[in-house]
């Protein structure tokens, strides 16, 4: 799996020098923006040269065997290429091209006939429909039609991360990667997967085990093999957050003229997820919103959550969403009440706790004081940035949160261009809205929970 996002060499079919090629463009990206290092070489029908790389007519044509295939052809073409491929030896192909399945079933038997092919000859497959693959430690993308100067690819690859994306839509896997950039976690690796004839998500959540990934995310539109998916998933040492699409009958129409994606049954799929230990997405924006839950703070191992808000409306609503998300409102005891008094202008000492104007030092009082009790699991501070010295106290209850073993989901009910500032800044994990950060509380407990109990099955069976 590593030469699919690592490669040493990699040959490019497809790439010419017709306006809008699409091989081009990952020529481009490999040359002028990453400054790839390994050999490239294009194939077209011309043999011509590509962003000064070699050209050749035919993939046995190259001076030596590349380590990976891209290739980006018109669908009634690709057969020829891969049965070319195996001649040369090329083991792991990539295939970009449209066409396929997802056209009905004359592309269907073309799908057939190219996975055919690949299996007998022992090539490893991506795609085909697909964007390919994105590794920003190896400084490697292939992703065509990708634009640096209108992505923030610069960023993205100057500051590698620990979160791994398997998605089926190449559109999708930009979007992530954008949005991502405006939050906190980087990006480690990104596969599209499109069509998925051979290499598929549970083949990725298998090789995202040994590699700098923390937390997983997946975007799907089907599930082609669900048993083997949901083995992998039981198997991750890390965690999996997936969304997919096709709930209803108009999505699962709209994902098989897009990928060839049958939903199925979304209420099994969201049972075997549970029992799996994928946490279920809402939406398409917690694939880049919820990662920093799991890699800045520690996981929730309770319900029990303490709300400490410096604006007093926000306690009533905190404790709506808390309880309508499943978690529950602490109930502090009277030794924490006390501890709370004396620290000084606090309205009230019950849950939630609600100060006014207060120095530095009674923020920082309240956070050990409430991470420190037995009764509370977990934080949710509401916490209005109305001075600089909030953001010091923010910063300092992380480095609180690591030494007590619990988690806070930190919500500033500020403009969110100014919470997205906060948190680009100074490298803060805030959440934009409250259900938000509520959200993320439940998930991470959902997952602590299915820790547990896989630990305590693997503990009886040892």
């Amino acid at each position: 799996m590593e030469l699919f996002f690592d490669p040493k060499s990699v040959v490019i079919v497809g790439a010419s020098n017709a306006p809008f090629n699409l091989g081009a463009t990952i020529c481009s990206m490999l040359k002028e923006f990453l400054c790839y290092p390994g050999a490239v070489y294009a194939v077209n029908s011309k043999g011509e040269a590509v962003k000064g790389f070699p050209g050749y007519k035919s993939v046995l044509d190259l001076p030596q065997t590349p380590d990976l295939a891209v290739i980006i052809v018109a669908a009634r073409h690709v057969p020829g290429v891969i049965r070319d491929c195996a001649r040369k030896g090329v083991t792991r192909v990539i295939i970009e091209s449209a066409g396929f399945s997802e056209e009905g079933e004359d592309g269907a038997a073309l799908q057939r006939e190219i996975d055919g092919i690949a299996r007998s000859c022992g090539i490893r497959m991506m795609g085909p429909n697909c964007l390919g693959t994105l590794s920003t430690r190896d400084k490697f993308c292939c992703f065509y039609g990708i634009n640096p100067s209108l992505v923030e690819m610069k960023q993205i690859f100057e500051s590698p991360g620990t979160m791994s994306y398997i998605i089926q839509s190449g559109g999708m896997a930009v979007l992530v990667m954008e949005s991502l950039y405006y939050d906190l976690v980087g990006v480690n690796k990104v596969v599209s997967i499109g069509n998925k004839c051979d290499v598929n998500e549970a083949d990725l959540i298998d090789y995202f085990q040994n590699d700098e990934t923390q937390v997983i995310g997946i975007y799907l539109e089907n599930v082609g093999d669900g048993g083997k998916l949901m083995e992998a998933a039981r198997r991750s040492r890390k965690p999996i957050l997936i969304y997919k699409a096709g709930k209803t009958e108009e999505g699962a129409q709209a994902a098989m003229s897009h990928t060839a994606g049958m939903s199925g049954n979304d209420r099994i799929f969201d049972s075997a997820c549970r029992q799996a230990g994928m946490i279920r997405l809402s939406s398409a924006d917690e694939l880049h919103s919820l990662p920093k839950m799991f890699t800045e703070m520690p996981l929730l191992k309770g319900k029990r959550i303490a709300v400490f808000t410096n604006t007093g409306a926000f306690g009533s609503i905190a404790a709506d969403l808390l309880v309508e998300s499943g978690l529950a409102m602490s109930v502090l005891s009277p030794q924490t009440q006390e501890r709370l008094k004396k620290a000084g202008q606090v309205f009230n000492v019950k849950n939630p706790v609600d100060i006014g104007p207060a120095p530095p030092q009674t923020y920082l009082d309240i956070f050990e004081i409430l991470l420190s009790a037995e009764e509370v699991d977990g934080l949710f501070p509401v916490l209005s940035v109305w001075q600089p010295f909030v953001i010091d106290a923010l910063l300092e209850l992380i480095k609180m949160c690591r030494h007590y073993d619990k988690p806070a989901a930190i919500y500033t009910p500020n403009a969110i261009a100014k919470t997205i500032s906060i948190r680009a800044k100074h490298r803060i994990p805030v959440f934009e809205r409250a259900d938000e950060a509520v959200r993320a509380l439940a998930v991470s407990l959902a997952y602590e929970a299915f820790r547990e109990r896989r630990d305590q099955a693997i503990s009886q069976c040892s």
